[in-house]
């Protein structure tokens, strides 16, 4: 009897959630505890794994598809009973599935390309299955596949055969990463060039490329919050052309949320500037002992989250929130850390962070930046939160006004750090200055306590040995 596929437990306050991708098609074997399905919610993104191994039945709900806890997606039939096959009859007699007539043809292309692309053996074979021989195309059919206009330029420069080349976008399409990995395994091929260099090594690998930082901020590290996320940009074949995509479930929250901070409480936002160099000349003396020791970088963020926790101990009313019409002070420090992911900003929570050293804040930030882009953060790591910091220095904000994150009543801004000219002691000198802001809820916070704030950060800041005193 075959066994159901359901959809998992949601968290406390998720009704329901969105299918966002199929891992697995029908008639694919799959293991125990194999991942086959992502089911996106407003807050976190759920994996669907098998209960047990077996063949993949029909899929009862399609990619893109609302669905609630406990309901039956597909079924998972033992291998060898009727509707399950083994991997050899499968490749030759695909399943058919229960789709309309006009998009069966793709839908069983884009299972099979997605089964290809599943096995890394199997798909360099299809590359390079004899020395210097091309593979059989994909296509079922004699039809030409669809190429953006920068990959028509990269086939017709190195005279491919665009079916040879196993395409990752929608569908088993090519993209411009492609056609480079393809020309970087072919180049390997053939062996080293006369100066000894491979030209594997000069083919750069544009996927999943992250923007380079300034001077003065290097590559972004974990340790950073916001770490950038190269957003791919459509490969467009027309003249005029227009993309209508659905919002996701995380980006409808955000929208949600931040709209009605906006509305509910009284946003002011006060600046001022750090001067960044004692931390700087801190950071490039013992980064090396740092990451030797902990085995993790010593970033920018260790300092402003300490930097925090010294304010907010001075200024509590900023770590404090309204409910209903009553002033909640708490006694803990859990400073929320933004994340920039493909799927949208997520703030994760760094628990009692008064009580955790520079080398724990930085392997937290650390986990949390890695399961965040893997959509593999829980519904705990993302609760409480009494204060929040985010850095739109790394993609070169030289000033912005954050937004706060309800309940909480303050949120500190970090921005680009650049070279100024500054006065010290009388006389005009060039120091690595960053702007900061902190943008609080009027209703709770005065402004006389929102500018001592900031001012606390920058003092701290400016003399690091402050906080390793506590003084």
């Amino acid at each position: 009897m075959p066994t159901e596929v359901k959809v998992p437990p949601f968290p406390e306050s998720v009704e329901e959630g969105t299918l966002s991708a199929w891992h697995k098609q029908a008639g694919d074997t799959v293991a125990r505890d194999e991942k086959i399905a992502d089911i996106e919610t407003d807050k976190i993104v759920l994996e669907v794994t098998a209960p047990e191994a077996g063949v993949l039945g029909a899929l009862q709900v399609e990619a893109g598809a609302t669905v609630k806890a406990g309901a039956v997606i597909a079924t998972i039939g033992a291998a060898g009973k009727k509707g399950g096959r083994g991997a050899a009859d499968k490749e030759e007699n695909p399943p058919s599935a229960k789709v309309p007539a006009e998009d069966s043809a793709d839908k069983t292309n884009a299972s099979k390309a997605g089964r290809e692309k599943s096995s890394d053996d199997e798909a360099q074979s299809s590359v390079t299955d004899k020395a210097g021989s091309r593979a059989e195309p994909k296509a079922a059919d004699d039809t030409p596949p669809v190429l953006s206009p920068a990959v028509r330029r990269l086939v017709a420069e190195h005279d491919l055969d665009p079916g040879a080349i196993e395409g990752s976008g929608r569908g088993g399409r090519l993209t411009k990463g492609d056609v480079l990995v393809y020309l970087e395994t072919r180049g390997e091929e053939a062996g080293a060039d006369d100066d000894g260099d491979t030209a594997a090594a000069k083919m750069p690998d544009v996927r999943g490329a992250e923007p380079m930082a300034d001077e003065w901020e290097p590559r972004p590290e974990a340790g950073d919050a916001d770490t950038p996320v190269a957003a791919a940009a459509p490969d467009w074949d027309e003249e005029r052309p227009e993309k209508r995509v659905p919002m996701t479930r995380i980006r409808q929250r955000i929208a949600e949320r931040l709209v009605a901070a906006q509305q509910e409480a009284a946003l002011l936002t006060t600046f001022n500037e750090v001067n960044m160099k004692p931390v700087m000349d801190l950071r490039a003396r013992y980064k090396a002992d740092f990451e030797k020791t902990y085995g993790v970088k010593l970033g920018f963020m260790s300092f402003f989250v300490k930097a925090a926790v010294a304010a907010l101990k001075k200024f509590p009313v900023v770590n404090a929130t309204l409910d209903d019409g009553d002033i909640v002070y708490h006694g803990y420090y859990d400073i929320g850390v933004a994340v920039s992911t493909e799927r949208g900003l997520v703030v994760p929570v760094l628990r009692d962070v008064d009580q955790l050293s520079f080398a724990q804040i930085e392997q937290a930030i650390l986990d949390y930046a890695g399961r965040a882009r893997e959509g593999k953060l829980e519904m705990a790591d993302l609760t409480g939160g009494t204060f929040t910091i985010t850095n739109g220095g790394i993609f070169g904000s030289l000033l912005s006004t954050p937004i706060i994150n309800p309940p909480q009543s303050g949120i500190l801004g970090m921005h680009t750090i650049q070279d100024r000219p500054v006065a010290v002691d009388g006389q005009v000198v060039v120091r690595p200055m960053m702007y900061i802001a902190l943008t609080y809820d009027h209703r709770l916070i005065d402004g006389r306590d929102a500018v001592q704030f900031l001012v606390e950060i920058k003092t701290v800041l400016e003399d690091p040995a402050k906080v390793l005193l506590a003084v």
